[in-house]
């Protein structure tokens, strides 16, 4: 096993830790798999059964759709405690790759609803711990000041969107050829190859991806599993009871996740491990926390309204191929893939000149509310399959716009705002807007009508573009509550 320098040392893969390939690999196939399952997942749940799905109701197959995708990221917060209390980052990765492919396995050979719930509840649980920690091992591969770290996460953010383009055209494929079940099997092996490639080249990870940074004692570790245990009863009782159904996952979601942030909010602001200047720093976070949800709310559609709409709304003919609907999912992941070093390379040329935190999630949100504008447009295009494709690629462009001007900026703030002794909790109030954004982005699909489209878009983008313009207005209470942090 090479010792911890050894690994920081090594420049194997592209001048860089061949531990990097490793999780490089690993994160492609993982989202291979997360984007290429959910391209498919609301056709299958609300087409009909002659057509192999499971005839559910849009707006309900939408809210099961939001409320899947704000769990994933809830989920964030189980999966960093279960690292840095039980088993460390790499033991977590691994078993939470492992908990995907059950998922996935589920959603492939279980038939009707038992399949999709087993389904959706491992890929998240799996897919939230996954995310917790392939971050925190690819910075454990980079010495402190070593220069080759930024590199390193934008080699390993390029895994992230290859995976994103090649699930849902690969899956989109074979479910229209062959079946859903195929799909969801494609995407299965998809995990199963990132899951044996990562097995296979631990031997390059740091060794501190083994240490557990924070366990438990064994009196602490009893009581936390029965906390857990106790809170599985509950989520189960309120499942058979019909509390919780279908029909109202996606609120139910929805309010637990604003829960959950409220806590995380009270727990930095009333601290005493808080300094002054810290606390105004958290306080600084909360319109921009709003914005950013309110950014999600409209760009996480494009896996809910926006799927039914590429569905029933688009002429997908074209040069006599009928494009698969879950094809416009790739749209994003490859202007991202285009266009990141563009934004990058023009923040860094801009330098002190670029505009500050609060300016850029001001022009993300305005460009989410432009993007629901334009759709309101098309909107009056009323019929079936009658909107021309290229437009909701442009739409779609737009959406990427907006996510790099507010996404990666959002984790780098969290990072410089939060508190000395809550470097984590700060990013995952960050994870729980994007959580929050999603499950309302599935609730949303209720008012949604394909006759009442200007209304819907309209109201949308309008209050999307309102909302940028108070950030705006906000902007200099915002920056003299952040210290000096841009």
């Amino acid at each position: 096993m090479p010792a911890v320098g050894e690994v920081r040392s090594e420049r194997g893969f592209f001048g860089h830790p061949r531990g990097l390939a490793n999780l490089f690999g690993t994160e492609m196939w993982e989202r291979f798999s997360y984007y290429g399952m959910q391209g498919i997942l609301l056709y299958y749940l609300y087409y009909s059964v002659a057509d192999g799905g499971l005839a559910i109701e849009e707006t309900t197959a939408a809210g099961i759709v939001g409320a899947y995708g704000g769990a994933v990221y809830l989920s964030t917060i189980a999966g960093s405690w279960v690292a840095d209390r039980l088993l460390g980052p790499e033991r977590t990765l691994f078993a939470s790759g492992a908990l995907i492919l059950v998922g996935h396995i589920a959603l492939a050979a279980l038939p009707g609803v038992v399949g999709v719930g087993v389904g959706l509840v491992c890929v998240a649980i799996g897919s939230g711990g996954l995310k917790a920690t392939a971050t925190t091992l690819v910075g454990a591969l980079y010495a402190e000041g070593d220069e080759r770290r930024d590199a390193g996460f934008s080699i390993f953010y390029m895994g992230v969107n290859i995976g994103a383009l090649l699930g849902p055209v690969l899956t989109g494929l074979l479910q229209t050829s062959l079946g859903f079940h195929w799909g969801f099997g494609l995407a299965a092996l998809g995990m199963a190859i990132g899951l044996t490639q990562f097995a296979l080249g631990r031997k390059h990870l740091p060794p501190e991806g083994r240490v557990v940074p924070n366990p438990l004692a064994p009196a602490e570790r009893a009581r936390a599993f029965g906390v857990i245990a106790a809170g599985v009863v509950v989520v189960v009782a309120l499942v058979l009871l019909g509390v919780v159904d279908a029909e109202n996952l996606a609120q139910v979601v929805t309010w637990v996740i604003a829960a959950a942030a409220l806590v995380l909010f009270g727990v930095l602001l009333t601290s005493a491990r808080v300094e002054r200047v810290e606390r105004r720093r958290v306080l600084a976070f909360i319109p921009m926390f709003l914005v950013s949800f309110g950014f999600w709310a409209l760009f996480q559609q494009q896996f809910t309204v926006l799927a039914i709409y590429a569905d029933t709304r688009v002429d997908r003919d074209v040069l006599g191929f009928e494009v698969p609907p879950s094809f416009f999912g790739a749209v994003e992941p490859l202007f991202v893939v285009l266009l990141a070093t563009v934004f990058a390379a023009t923040w860094v040329k801009l330098g002190s000149r670029q505009p500050g935190s609060p300016v850029k999630f001001a022009l993300g949100v305005g460009l989410m509310g432009v993007a629901f504008l334009v759709m309101a447009l098309l909107g009056f295009d009323r019929g079936e399959n009658v909107v021309p494709p290229l437009l909701l690629v442009l739409v779609l462009i737009v959406f990427v716009l907006g996510e790099l001007c507010l996404s990666p900026v959002g984790l780098s703030l969290a990072t410089k705002l939060a508190p000395a002794a809550f470097p984590a909790q700060m990013v995952a109030l960050f994870y729980l807007s994007v959580a929050l954004g999603s499950s309302v982005a599935g609730a949303l699909a209720e008012f949604y009508d394909a006759d009442e489209e200007p209304a819907y878009f309209g109201l949308l983008g309008a209050g999307a573009i309102a909302l940028g313009v108070v950030m705006a207005a906000l902007t200099p209470m915002v920056k003299r509550l952040m210290e000096g942090v841009r």
